[in-house]
């Protein structure tokens, strides 16, 4: 069972998280949600389309202008106060590696720490235990925020990303983070060349065998554009076809940009692996 906020989820619910960021230059929407009121009807649209989780970012993850945390609070803090407002149920994520912005978005309502920077500020996960909110636990390889990989290498990925995420999931759990709300995730592209991310997605069903739920952010990264040559407004099938590989291999939250198309690709998995029926049964029963 996996529980965050008020939401709880089966093992084998997938669950959509919806990006919305709060910058005025993020790498996919070049800002078209930096200002409140996009900001909020993506969230809302979002919702419709399926997604029970809305993460929710003030600082781009490439190299750019410098952010400060208070900068970083200014675009996160009131924006989640007013989200939990007008969505009381909906599960709200932040993506920070910063404990001071994490206490304070906690503060106004965050449910969930997204800790894409792999625990490079500690402090976070007292935060998170602090609160009683949840935690994903990320394999960024070491890198420092905001960075690209430079000529990266390891004896093994997947060990390695085995032996950093459940590492940061016990510490979490041991300072106090309720077990049931810490997540794992492989960090595609973060401290990671493009054969890394593939094959952390390969073997992805060794991360679920932890016992601990997988979240997989995949969603039109440089992984899929270099694979299949395409720019980044060319991706979504690449992005579709790895979601659907890793839902296949157990992978539970799903961070995205294209809510909609992806809630088909987990169901129709879902489905396919026998965890739901179909949305309708006419065909032959008439």
């Amino acid at each position: 069972m996996l529980r965050l906020g008020r939401r709880e989820f089966d093992a084998h619910e997938p669950v959509i998280m919806a990006i919305v960021n709060r910058t005025p230059d993020s790498f996919y929407d070049q800002g078209a949600t930096f200002r409140d009121e996009p900001a909020l009807a993506r969230v809302e649209q979002a919702i419709a389309e399926g997604a029970a989780i809305v993460d929710i970012g003030g600082v781009k993850a490439g190299p750019g202008e410098a952010v400060s945390p208070e900068e970083e609070a200014r675009r996160t803090v009131g924006f989640v106060a007013e989200v939990r407002r007008r969505f009381p149920d909906v599960v709200i994520s932040v993506d920070t590696w910063r404990a001071d912005v994490g206490e304070a978005v906690c503060e106004a309502g965050a449910d969930l720490l997204n800790d894409a920077w792999g625990g490079v500020d500690p402090r976070l996960a007292e935060v998170a235990a602090r609160y009683r909110a949840g935690l994903v636990c990320t394999h960024a390889g070491g890198a420092e925020p905001r960075t690209r990989p430079h000529r990266v290498t390891y004896d093994d990925v997947m060990a390695d990303i085995l032996k950093v995420t459940v590492g940061l999931a016990e510490r979490a759990v041991a300072l106090g983070v309720p077990r049931e709300s810490v997540l794992i995730d492989p960090g595609h592209d973060f401290g990671k060349n493009t054969r890394h991310s593939l094959e952390a997605t390969r073997r992805l069903d060794e991360m679920v065998a932890t016992g601990w739920p997988v979240l997989v952010s995949l969603s039109n990264k440089d992984f899929v554009g270099e694979t299949l040559d395409r720019p980044v407004k060319e991706r979504v099938v690449g992005t579709l076809a790895t979601t659907a590989v890793s839902a296949w291999l157990g992978a539970q939250v799903y961070r995205v940009h294209e809510v909609a198309e992806t809630r088909q690709v987990v169901d129709m998995v879902a489905a396919i692996a026998g965890h739901r029926g179909p949305a309708v049964a006419r065909r032959g029963l008439a």
